[in-house]
């Protein structure tokens, strides 16, 4: 028979692992704070991603949307100090501020969109590294354009921006060494009204697809009925017969990765930009296959393993793409 002694012993050993689970399973608490919509196409990957994770039971998760820069730095307060032990963002116009707010809470996780690095203990950054499928992108445009004149509407001239457009022009020359192209800014982040003028500029130009970086892009294209390429979402839906491919960002891989380790306590400053390379999972390639010719789906299909593989990789170039002509 058991002593009593053993079977407090035991009873009390079995609390202590109940409460250790309990503790486990705990959600992570985790605040957002979004300076646009979550409707807007790039931020709403992260609050995708972190909307799986709460349906998951992994975190508790509230959010602030269309919060001005002048606002941030208060929000951003007010979250820590409510004690989200996860704060995510994008502070590219606001770095300095952002970062002194990390300072003064160093046992706070902090991921932040930015254009620059990770600073100890707690302030980490990511973007949205999909150079590689908006290359493959590019292959398609290059292939498939019959005047050789490719028009490409982007928000703002920023390394974020510029890098997808590159690498989607260095897609298309590589298999059209003779395409032009014509580049806008409309320096707006949403603004589809100024994004369809351009892209009917563009159009009249000559230019028989488009690179829809912005909204607006495509609803100019149907109008017109030229083709166009899709990023950061899958608009083809929206636009039957006329998105040929689009440059897909996937943010769970990122956040996953970020809420795991704050659940785990080993929260450090450290920048999750690979997460969002297509090795990880965190960018992909979408192709209307009845809009594109099979012998150019296999030759993109061809690439796209290869940069699986680690066998090709895509040029990083943040600078300003500008027009041909």
């Amino acid at each position: 028979m058991f002593s009593r002694r053993l079977v407090l012993a035991l009873a009390a050993g079995l609390g202590l692992m109940a409460s250790a689970g309990i503790a486990a399973a705990e959600a992570v608490r985790v605040a957002a704070i979004y300076t646009l919509p979550v409707e807007q196409q790039w931020i709403s990957r992260i609050h995708k991603a972190l909307k799986a994770a709460e349906a998951r039971g992994d975190i508790e998760y509230v959010w602030s949307e269309n919060v001005a820069n002048t606002d941030y730095e208060r929000v951003m307060r007010e979250y820590a100090e409510a004690g989200q032990q996860l704060i995510v963002g994008e502070v590219f116009g606001l770095e300095r501020a952002a970062r002194k707010v990390a300072r003064d809470y160093p046992d706070t996780a902090f991921l932040m969109g930015s254009s620059f690095g990770p600073v100890a203990p707690n302030f980490a950054v990511f973007d949205n590294w999909i150079h590689e499928p908006s290359y493959l992108t590019g292959m398609i445009a290059g292939a498939m354009t019959e005047s050789n004149v490719i028009g490409m509407v982007g928000g703002y001239a920023i390394p974020e921006v510029n890098r997808l457009m590159n690498a989607f022009m260095d897609g298309a020359r590589e298999v059209n060494p003779e395409v032009k192209f014509l580049v806008n800014f409309i320096d707006s982040w949403y603004d589809p009204p100024k994004a369809k003028e351009s892209a009917f500029a563009m159009m009249d130009a000559g230019a028989d697809i488009m690179y829809a970086e912005r909204f607006g892009v495509a609803d100019a294209a149907v109008e017109r009925g030229v083709k166009a390429i899709g990023n950061v979402i899958d608009t083809s839906a929206d636009y039957p017969n006329t998105i040929l491919a689009s440059a897909l960002w996937h943010m769970e891989p990122t956040i996953d990765r970020a809420i795991a380790n704050v659940a785990a306590g080993n929260w450090e400053a450290a920048d999750y930009g690979q997460y969002s390379f297509m090795a990880y999972g965190g960018g992909s390639i979408v192709v209307d296959e009845n809009l594109v010719p099979a012998d150019v789906l296999e030759r993109v299909r061809a690439r796209e393993q290869e940069i699986l593989d680690g066998l090709f990789r895509v040029n990083v170039n943040d600078a300003r793409p500008v027009s041909d002509k």
